[in-house]
């Protein structure tokens, strides 16, 4: 999939070289979420939204570039910047409460995504001017990431993977697969604001650093107090015992049999790029050269 991005990106700088008329570039900010293993409502897992707690919402900022390749189908370039954050103390499963386990990731995480428009409108107003306009979309692509789990650990962030904190080694870099819905406003041709609601699915589970089990013994981990957590509650084993003792080195500590995944939903807006004819530039842009006393006609692309 690295080599795919790679394709795409040199997909995207040979067509700017030709048609820069049909680009905009643009910028978004929203929210960001996950769904893993920290945290969570009262059963031990449940997919997509219904597992994750708004509480820990926190943001997204990014930029991109559109480029049209047909009247229905875009092509786009996206860099995001989040946070993503899970916390077992907010959780209402007493299991997770026990475990005790916190963490924070701040993501780097580049898509190329095509955008499928199913429903558009050129002409808001029916002012036959066809200067605002209406779109709205589905999309879905591949991307990268970067991933930097840390623990809030007596009053600092630490960095966990080079931890192993179940004695495992994973990548800082992994791959996921967005999709999601969007629509964006056109206003005087020119100025886009739209909405976007993207999910990823990602192919690691450590996002969150959690995934398996405890290492079967506690000099497996580069620092076995961040590995079980649960003696930091301080509180007595005799209480429930079979909740505390659950959590022990060797015993299940995450489920590895699904993959963490993170959505975002973000505002965005965009400036479509004014550019030289086609038309022009191919007829009369030789004949007239430098010295001609005509300009080659500019034109805004359609929205």
């Amino acid at each position: 999939m690295r080599k795919i991005i790679f394709i795409a990106l040199i997909i995207f700088t040979v067509s700017a070289a030709k048609a820069q008329w049909l680009w905009d570039y643009g910028v978004a900010v929203g929210v960001s979420n996950y769904l893993g293993d920290i945290g969570g409502k009262e059963k031990t897992r449940r997919d997509f939204v219904a597992d994750m707690k708004l509480a820990k919402t926190r943001w997204n900022v990014g930029g991109f570039a559109r480029y049209k390749i047909k009247p229905k189908v875009s092509l786009k370039l996206a860099l995001d910047y989040l946070r993503l954050e899970g916390d077992d103390k907010l959780s209402t499963n007493p299991a997770r409460n026990y475990r005790n386990l916190n963490f924070r990731n701040d993501i780097f995480d580049l898509a190329i995504t095509g955008e499928y428009f199913f429903y558009q409108n050129n002409d808001l107003g029916h002012t036959y001017r066809y200067k605002n306009g209406f779109r709205a979309y589905f999309f879905g692509g591949v991307g990268a990431f970067y991933n930097n789990p840390k623990a809030l650990y007596q009053g600092q962030w630490v960095r966990l993977r080079p931890l192993h904190t179940e004695g495992k080694t994973y990548s800082p870099v992994d791959l996921n697969i967005p999709l999601g819905v969007g629509f964006y406003f056109t206003f005087n041709k020119k100025h886009r604001i739209g909405y976007e609601f993207n999910w990823r699915t990602t192919f690691t589970d450590y996002i969150d650093d959690v995934s398996g089990n405890y290492p079967s013994d506690p000099s497996q981990s580069g620092n076995p107090a961040l590995s079980l957590r649960t003696p930091e509650l301080g509180v007595d084993p005799n209480a429930n015992p079979g909740l505390y003792y659950s959590h022990n080195w060797g015993q299940k500590r995450g489920d590895k049999t699904h993959k963490d995944s993170y959505i975002t939903m973000s505002l965005t807006y965009s400036y479509v790029i004014r550019g030289k004819s086609s038309f022009y530039r191919g007829h009369y842009g030789n004949f007239f050269g430098k010295k001609g006393h005509h300009k080659v006609r500019k034109i805004r692309s359609k929205f």
